[in-house]
């Protein structure tokens, strides 16, 4: 029987401090990093994703970054393409992929090779779904899923309206709920030989890193990126322009808001989201925490154990020295 391949995963809350800790953690396994981020794999979109900057990557190779224009849309199945080939080529290489990023489904869908196909798109369906969200609102429309699936009105913001709206999709063609066939597929043993490291903050500071960021974005030309989607075409219904910090800033240029409002609600709101990451990612299994007191936040302390846990579960260590 073939041994599994080494998959090794870096999550965590936005502004933990995982892009750093990713970098020295590839450089010491001689690993490439694919991103799980659902708005670093736009151009354009740099400041407010929070990317990687070329001088930080360290000539790490980093995928599914910069793939996608901000007009197109971009999904779990669309990510789970990517991730498959970006996988096989670093294999190819004989490196090893370091899957980083915050978006825990995409990290699910990658890691237990999660099937998507058992239901097809039903496009009139979900234009009329789509219709009662902009008549009647998202949290309307989120309450229709909770009559029929609670478990996943749970799991998805009512912002996220394509994913609410994949979920009735699902209970309408299958007669089920989509966090059932979900549990399922969770259940699968994994396809790989898999670390699952989860880089964690004290609440306070994580809230206190997540301020600074959001004003270091403003400082940095936020508005002007936005500004510059706005003038090639971008328009607010687009998927890309339902991330955090984009969709306040267009509230903002749009004069429904103040830029006082549009920074306290990028904020607020980032700090809500880096909440429900971290409830998903307790619900994980075998997930492994690096919590940063308990390391005395020395980077050094966390890459060591780090190396320690994958060397211990995969017999792999990349054949580099630490």
């Amino acid at each position: 029987m073939e041994a599994k391949k080494p998959l090794i995963i870096l999550a965590g809350p936005t502004a933990a401090g995982k892009t750093r800790l990713s970098v020295s953690l590839a450089k010491a396994i001689g690993g490439e990093i694919i991103s799980a981020d659902s708005m670093q794999v736009y151009t354009g979109m740099d400041i407010g994703s929070a990317k990687i900057k070329p001088a930080e990557t360290e000539g790490i190779p980093h995928h599914l970054i910069d793939v996608l224009s901000p007009m197109e849309e971009f999904n779990v199945v669309i990510f789970q393409k990517l991730f498959r080939e970006a996988a096989s080529q670093i294999y190819e290489r004989g490196n090893i992929p370091i899957l980083t990023g915050g978006t825990g489904f995409y990290i699910q869908a990658a890691l237990y090779d999660i099937d998507f196909t058992e239901t097809t798109e039903d496009s009139a369906y979900r234009e009329e779904l789509a219709a009662v969200a902009r008549k009647k609102g998202a949290d309307f429309l989120h309450g229709m899923l909770r009559e029929v699936d609670s478990k996943s009105a749970d799991a998805i913001h009512p912002n996220n309206i394509k994913r609410v709206i994949r979920a009735l999709e699902f209970y309408r063609q299958t007669n089920s709920p989509i966090s059932g066939h979900n549990e399922q597929e969770r259940k699968k043993e994994s396809p790989y030989a898999s670390c699952y490291f989860v880089l964690n903050d004290i609440r306070e500071k994580l809230y206190a890193q997540i301020d600074k960021r959001v004003d270091e974005m403003i400082a940095d030309g936020l508005v002007s990126e936005v500004q510059n989607l706005v003038d090639a075409g971008c328009k607010k219904e687009m998927v890309s322009m339902q991330g955090l910090g984009y969709k306040e800033i267009l509230s903002y240029l749009s004069g429904e808001t103040s830029l006082e409002e549009a920074v306290y609600l990028i904020k607020r709101n980032t700090r809500h989201f880096a909440k429900r990451q971290l409830t998903w990612f307790k619900r994980e299994k075998e997930v492994i925490w690096i919590n940063k007191p308990d390391f005395a936040y020395d980077d050094a302390a966390m890459l060591s154990f780090m190396l320690g846990v994958i060397r211990e579960k995969t017999g792999y260590s990349g054949g580099k020295s630490e």
